[in-house]
């Protein structure tokens, strides 16, 4: 698999859409912004491409050079190319006159009917009707693109994946290195808390090049929330569930990785709910290859859990397993294609995780997530890290 990074032609869809371009403003944290342009930016810059291929970068002068250097837009242009500066003078406002500029640059393409993503700022494009510009919201081109990964745009997830597992080991030694005492975990003489996880989670991530974002660290019944980041002081004989999905600084890449782990004795219905995720996981892993639905890998996990007389949503539960089985990783920690109840096909080149997990607010939930690589012929499972419930 090659990456081909020139290869963002959408002409064919601003065609059937009956527009003559695309335009998305944003900043560092608009994925197909990222993705279209390979650039990002603190502050906000503008990304056209025409029905005819035209590409052009709109940024702030003082970005020029940097967008010249790192983007895959070879068209750049600044504000002061269309007389910024003047503009203000007369302008209500500096946002007034940055859309004055914008509809000039249009102009110069001969675009009148425009597409924009759902997230398009309001104030930009009633500004563009108003100066005669058609706008028209549209779902993502690049959505679809996104979900077959490039071999550069796999390196990225998996060196991702190696600060997770980096993080992980991090925060399971710190448990398994723990004493109990009158029902909790201490360390280093210390009761051992979420917060003191999470916080050895995130600076070694920051080590590695990575930063972590909502990284969980929930114990006992907070664990029975799916997504409760937790809090307090870890106990003796309670699931804990570590999920961390890290964003890579340099790449914005994202991985995904959870285990559940309990330090002392485990109860037996909790061994019995690891057993049975643990079991649907790795059944759904075996089902991967291109041309598989993502809806019968969902439904063939749901059938475990009923079988071994757990709930789930298909019988509209609100315990027991009630979330979707995976999601695609790649600029974002939850893209497509969606391992769900769905009718979305697998390709080779996509990038999902694989996360059943089992909640009961009597005692607590349990989850485990890995991340695979569809390939031409089945599978690669990106995650190495062991899956040990008692430490």
């Amino acid at each position: 698999m090659t990456e081909n990074i020139s290869d963002r032609d959408i002409s064919d869809y601003l065609t059937q859409n009956n527009t003559d371009a695309l335009i998305i403003i944003g900043d560092i944290n608009n994925s197909d912004l990222f993705y279209a342009t390979q650039f990002f930016a603190a502050d906000s810059f503008t990304y056209i491409q025409s029905k005819e291929n035209i590409e052009i970068l709109f940024v702030p002068d003082m970005e020029r050079e940097r967008a010249a250097i790192e983007s895959r837009v070879h068209d750049i242009r600044t504000l002061s190319d269309y007389k910024y500066q003047e503009k203000v003078k007369y302008a209500s406002d500096s946002y007034d006159a940055y859309c004055e500029c914008l509809g000039e640059l249009l102009r110069d393409l001969k675009v009148r009917r425009v597409s924009v993503p759902k997230k398009f700022p309001l104030y930009i494009a009633q500004y563009l009707k108003e100066m005669g510009f058609t706008v028209l919201p549209i779902k993502s081109p690049f959505r679809k693109m996104r979900t077959i990964k490039s071999e550069n745009e796999i390196n990225n997830i998996k060196n991702v994946q190696s600060a997770c597992e980096q993080a992980m080991k991090c925060a399971v030694t710190i448990i398994e290195d723990s004493e109990v005492l009158d029902g909790l975990l201490y360390y280093k003489n210390k009761p051992l808390t979420s917060e003191y996880v999470k916080s050895s989670i995130e600076h070694k991530l920051i080590d590695l090049g990575c930063q972590g974002k909502g990284t969980i660290v929930s114990c006992g019944k907070d664990a029975a929330i799916p997504h409760h980041r937790g809090k307090g002081n870890l106990s003796a004989g309670e699931p804990i569930v570590i999920d961390i999905f890290p964003q890579s600084k340099n790449t914005l890449y994202y991985s995904d990785m959870c285990r559940t782990v309990i330090k002392g004795d485990a109860p037996k219905n909790l061994l019995d709910m690891y057993n049975a995720v643990l079991e649907s996981q790795e059944e759904a892993i075996k089902m991967i290859k291109p041309g598989m639905s993502c809806g019968e890998i969902h439904k063939r996990v749901c059938a475990i859990f009923e079988e071994k007389g757990y709930d789930t949503h298909l019988s509209n539960s609100k315990y027991g397993f009630i979330h979707a089985t995976g999601h695609g990783v790649g600029i974002e920690v939850h893209e497509d294609p969606k391992v769900s109840e769905n009718d979305e096909i697998l390709e080779e080149g996509n990038v999902i995780t694989i996360e059943p997990g089992l909640y009961y607010p009597s005692i607590g939930g349990i989850r485990v997530e890995d991340i695979i690589l569809v390939t031409s012929d089945g599978y690669e499972n990106l995650t190495g890290f062991e899956k040990k419930f008692v430490v």
